[in-house]
């Protein structure tokens, strides 16, 4: 057992792990600081959590989450639904043309996510609502394949290749002053991308890449920084 001294009550209750690993059977929020003010992302059901056991404030412990290595904050209110993990994660090796034969299936994800009734959420990898790169997570983990959890980190990852190279499945990237903001290509010039409320459609949607669009697929074509192709599975 974790045994820590009052009021961390939470983690005194939860059972250790002997792979040091916990998985999620629920989704839960987790947050960019101890003090809970902003969600960072979610973790979705049977994601894994390392505690890290050395960051544990009155209300929060620090995590990291294994299939991206991903660090946030999460509640010791939420401590007790977490369940012990008997084999620790283990990252899949994916080759690129294993990656191509998922596309249609990565595509059909968003283009059902986008379906339903929805709204841009920061933080978000878990549906209905998403922010732009936790969309493109969601999307390529539930075939397997799993992307960082950040744009400019998806960015980063990703093998750069030129807008006459695109195919549907590549993903665009637009920047401010650095890359916030991710898309997947469709194919035939659109895209789909869950955008904000302030410069976007506060939803999941279609928008074309092009400068002759309407107002937000002309803003968006202003703002690409770069194209990429996913060329095999993160492992951290």
């Amino acid at each position: 057992m974790l045994v820590l001294s009052s009021p961390a009550t939470s983690l005194e209750l939860l059972a250790s792990s002997t792979s040091g690993e916990y998985y999620c059977p629920v989704p839960l929020n987790l947050y960019n600081s101890p003090t809970g003010e902003e969600l960072a992302t979610q973790a979705a059901t049977q994601r894994h959590i390392k505690l890290l056991e050395k960051t544990i404030t009155n209300q929060f412990i620090q995590v990291q989450l294994c299939e991206d290595g991903y660090l946030a904050w999460l509640s010791l209110n939420d401590l007790p639904t977490l369940k012990s993990a008997p084999e620790n994660y283990k990252h899949k090796k994916i080759s690129r043309q294993q990656i191509a034969k998922c596309i249609p299936k990565i595509i059909a994800f968003t283009k059902a996510a986008m379906a339903q009734t929805n709204y841009y959420f920061w933080g978000g990898t878990v549906a209905p609502n998403y922010d732009c790169s936790g969309l493109m997570q969601a999307a390529f983990s539930a075939s397997g394949i799993w992307l960082p959890r950040d744009s400019y980190q998806q960015e980063d990852f990703v093998q750069k290749i030129s807008d006459e190279e695109l195919l549907p499945g590549d993903l665009i990237f637009f920047a401010n002053k650095r890359v916030d903001h991710v898309a997947l290509y469709l194919g035939d010039n659109y895209y789909i991308h869950s955008s904000g409320q302030d410069v976007g459609r506060n939803k999941i949607a279609i928008d074309t890449l092009s400068d002759k669009g309407d107002k937000v697929s002309t803003y968006y074509y202003e703002k690409i920084y770069s194209f990429g192709r996913v060329m095999e599975s993160y492992c951290p």
